[in-house]
């Protein structure tokens, strides 16, 4: 019966690791057999340039001329949706070949990239909520906040006119966030580029636009500097080829054209169930990453406690070092440290998934250690003494004697941190790992339906951490009789 557990429990193993493969790197575009695949950055929550169907494609005016130029131009690429930020800093720490992402060309952009010739010209606009006929101009924000989605034109202007208008700037990392703060009455207005605002508009997603286009700069298509010409030129040269057979025409008409398409406006049922499968590839990520990292946690958290309760000094001091650093940095920036910051300084690319399971593995292996520490030295000396007296060596009644009671009253505390490292896998959304949280933006994005997705998302989680949670009682009270 118990060899039996274990099979199904490597099984169930095998068969999350080969699910949650299909969602580490994106979408790839095959154009040609030959040559380099690039890979190519964006943010997939920023309709209409680029966002996800609910087949799991890439589209958007920004993918589809990508996927013309790459045809046009015979190479082949692969996307890795990470968000703009994400996405601007995977280029300066060459873990992508380019980004497309309605990236404005700017003059301190291009000390660190270099750009492709204009594919799109923007301009900055401010929305607010459809039924608010009460900011009609900037001089209607005086003492009121302002939405507004970092990195972006849109920001820069915020910045520019906060202190003449008298507004304050709420940042956000997507789109979909900003929109929802004006929608739901937090702040007053959002600025945006114009075409992303009113595409929006036109598929009704509680916003309008009241002003008119900002001169802005134009979109282009990034590489980092010095790096990736070839890349760069097939790009204009694909780019030119397009624009004078017309499809690039009619890939803008498609989305922002007076007859663009709509995207179908689902009931809230309908949305969940076509939803779902999307959702549950997600939370199928989240307990691979959650599984995997809470693996080698405890392989780290076990080696630097026996060193934090030995009786070498120095090892003692090293663990103490080891879980000072990784409790005392916040999860995000040491995502932001492993992925960006580490690559950048070695040149070296590191993938994502290694990125990922590094960051949950080290956050939760300082506390793994300190749960451990406190478990062995909880249980009383006297037992110590008394496996000493009768002639056990150190570590044979450590690992007879205090361990296995040790190990009673850790198991609530192990409970605990295996919550936290599976609520801990959304933060890592920020650096493109496609878990339930992206999954959850990146369904917003194209529906415009935040309360129904994100509350789909807040049960799911529940579910979850409810049956983990009872499995573990369980589990605890069959160890505390045994």
């Amino acid at each position: 019966m118990k060899n039996n557990r274990i099979t199904l429990l490597i099984l169930t193993m095998v068969l999350l690791l080969v699910s949650g493969f299909t969602g580490w790197t994106g979408s790839v575009q095959a154009q040609s057999d030959s040559g380099k695949t690039y890979v190519i950055g964006t943010d997939i929550t920023f309709a209409p340039f680029e966002f996800q169907e609910i087949n799991g494609d890439f589209v958007g005016i920004d993918m589809d001329i990508m996927a013309a130029i790459a045809k046009d131009q015979n190479f082949k690429y692969e996307i890795k949706a990470l968000g703009f930020n994400a996405a601007v800093q995977a280029l300066e720490s060459n873990q992508v070949d380019g980004v497309i992402a309605g990236m404005s060309i700017t003059d301190e952009r291009k000390t660190k990239f270099d750009f492709s010739d204009m594919y799109f010209e923007s301009g900055v606009v401010m929305g607010v909520k459809a039924s608010n006929d009460t900011v009609k101009s900037y001089e209607d924000l005086r003492g009121k906040k302002v939405a507004v989605k970092t990195g972006t034109e849109g920001y820069r202007f915020a910045e520019a006119n906060a202190s003449k208008y008298g507004f304050t700037i709420v940042p956000f990392d997507d789109s979909a966030q900003m929109y929802d703060d004006v929608k739901t009455g937090n702040s007053a207005a959002c600025f945006d580029d114009f075409p992303v605002l009113k595409y929006g508009e036109n598929q009704k997603n509680g916003l309008k636009v009241v002003t008119e286009p900002e001169k802005g700069a134009p979109y282009g298509f990034a590489v980092s500097k010095g790096k990736n010409a070839e890349l760069l030129q097939k790009f204009n040269a694909g780019l030119a080829n397009i624009k004078e057979s017309g499809e690039y025409k009619r890939i803008v008409d498609k989305y922002i054209g007076d007859n663009a398409e709509s995207v179908a406006q689902l009931g809230r049922m309908e949305l969940i169930y076509k939803s779902f499968p999307a959702l549950l590839k997600g939370l199928g990520n989240t307990l691979l990453y959650t599984i995997v990292s809470l693996f080698f946690a405890f392989i780290i958290g076990l080696i630097f406690a026996f060193m934090k309760v030995g009786r070498n000094r120095v090892l003692r001091g090293i663990a103490t070092v080891f879980v000072d650093i990784f409790r005392g940095i916040p999860l995000l920036v040491l995502a932001f440290f492993i992925y960006f910051g580490i690559p950048q300084a070695f040149g070296f690319t590191m993938p994502l998934f290694l990125a990922a399971i590094l960051t949950l593995s080290l956050n939760a292996g300082a506390y793994v250690t300190e749960i451990i520490r406190g478990g062995i030295q909880s249980i009383d000396r006297g037992q110590m003494e008394a496996a000493r007296s009768l002639g056990l060596p150190y570590r044979k009644a450590m690992m007879k004697i205090v361990i296995p009671q040790a190990v009673r009253v850790m198991i609530p505390s192990f409970i605990n941190q295996m919550v936290i490292t599976l609520k801990d896998t959304s933060i890592l959304s920020v650096i493109g790992l496609v878990e339930l949280t992206q999954s959850g933006k990146i369904i917003i994005a194209r529906t415009l339906s935040s309360f129904d997705i994100w509350l789909t998302v807040a049960v799911m989680y529940l579910i979850v951490i409810i049956a983990l949670t009872r499995l573990a009682d369980y589990l605890e009270v069959k160890i505390r009789r045994d």
